[in-house]
């Protein structure tokens, strides 16, 4: 009974979503010419460019002219990756000031507060940037964080880019792609329960309201960063109502957008193929469970899980984090992290917010430091601590905020 109101209270916040000011007084992307030879099929819900929306500074809270960002370090190695990008910003005269709000999960009591105060902070500033927050793994009834956070926030699409870095030898070179899942729904619906001892159910949800959303943000993010390709990642062949219903979705949207070629693959061949040959895949979009393997895996492609940063992407609000989330919990206070994904990360949060000369410094010194210095942490191979790494990209920067 539990479950089950669970369920229809999830099913309410969609339609409410769908019936907000948000999703009535955004101005529609429609294109006359593309209109005119594609008509759109009645079963494609317009909706806003999103990904324009997302490149848009939604940064609200200016004082001075210095941008008020929300910061939650999160847990394992996130606090000292934190550290890292306010050294590096304060060294750089970036004009943000950090609004810190400690949200972990290794405690148990106080969460409801804390996260409460994250999601205000967020929707008041409306950009954030964020560690990985532990969720416990031997607690039934405990509930990650952050899918909390981003179901409150309803960051519906999370964005990770795998791109190879010069200086970084891997099997592949010239890598260079884009992981785009829907960040609500699907496998992470957290609907599921026993029916009787040593039998559990767990319900996936894909709605088509979700599914065009999310394609339409690819395809949208394929224009506006002059992308060739999408690929739409499915299991339509076994899951033929779920999958089958996404999959309809991204086929249906791609009829809008002629210059854009679109392919779809099964998800378990396109794990096969992403390692033998990741260069045929450009923009990639799929549901919620394949593209938190699928991260991953392009993050093991280019160097590993220290190298990608991403971003979770709302109508109303951005948060930044590292591309692939794992909070290193057995690394934490150790000096060993590799701090460059979260550094990468904070350069695409200075874009969004329009200090592009800052973020264009930092992100030179960052890959002058790999590629010229030869300072690498130890999941590259190298010796270097997180703070000396952090020295080095200091050492590199010239001329920031003059």
């Amino acid at each position: 009974r539990k479950q089950l109101g669970r369920y229809f209270v999830y099913m309410a916040s969609l339609l409410r979503r769908r019936g907000s000011p948000v999703w009535q007084l955004k101005t529609w992307r429609t294109s006359a010419v593309s209109a005119h030879k594609h008509p759109r099929s009645p079963t494609v819900i317009p909706r806003a460019s999103y990904a324009d929306v997302s490149q848009e500074s939604t940064s609200r809270s200016v004082y001075g002219g210095r941008h008020i960002v929300t910061l939650i370090p999160g847990d394992g190695i996130g606090p000292e990756l934190a550290a890292s990008v306010k050294e590096v910003f304060s060294y750089a005269n970036v004009p943000v000031d950090f609004e810190e709000i400690l949200v972990s999960g290794l405690i148990s009591k106080g969460n409801k507060k804390t996260l409460e105060r994250a999601v205000n902070s967020l929707q008041r500033n409306g950009v954030g940037i964020k560690g990985v927050i532990r969720t416990q793994l031997d607690d039934v009834d405990s509930l990650s964080l952050n899918m909390l956070l981003r179901t409150e926030l309803d960051l519906f699409a999370n964005v990770v880019r795998c791109r190879s870095i010069p200086g970084i030898k891997t099997r592949h070179d010239s890598v260079d792609i884009v992981i785009i899942r829907e960040n609500t729904e699907g496998e992470y619906s957290r609907l599921e329960h026993e029916i009787v001892p040593g039998v559990v159910e767990s319900l996936k949800i894909v709605t088509r309201a979700r599914s065009n959303m999310i394609a339409k943000f690819a395809f949208d993010y394929a224009t506006t960063h002059h992308r060739k390709r999408v690929t739409a990642i499915h299991k339509a062949n076994i899951m033929k109502m779920s999958d089958g219903l996404f999959l309809r979705q991204c086929e249906q949207v791609a009829t809008l957008y002629p210059d854009i070629e679109f392919k779809s693959m099964i998800i378990d061949n396109c794990c096969m193929q992403l390692i033998s040959n990741p260069r045929q895949f450009d923009v990639m979009v799929m549901p919620n469970l394949y593209g938190n393997i699928l991260s991953n895996i392009g993050a093991g492609l280019v160097g590993g899980p220290g190298l990608c940063p991403g971003k979770n992407v709302g109508v109303e609000c951005i948060v930044f984090e590292q591309g692939a989330r794992h909070a290193a919990i057995s690394k934490a206070f150790q000096n060993k992290a590799n701090p460059t994904a979260m550094l990468l990360t904070s350069v695409d949060l200075l874009r969004h917010i329009g200090l592009t000369h800052h973020a264009q410094s930092i992100e030179a010194a960052i890959y002058k430091t790999i590629s010229l210095s030869k300072v690498r942490t130890e999941d590259l191979g190298g010796t270097a601590s997180t703070s000396q790494f952090v020295q080095a990209v200091i050492k590199h920067m010239e001329g920031v905020g003059a």
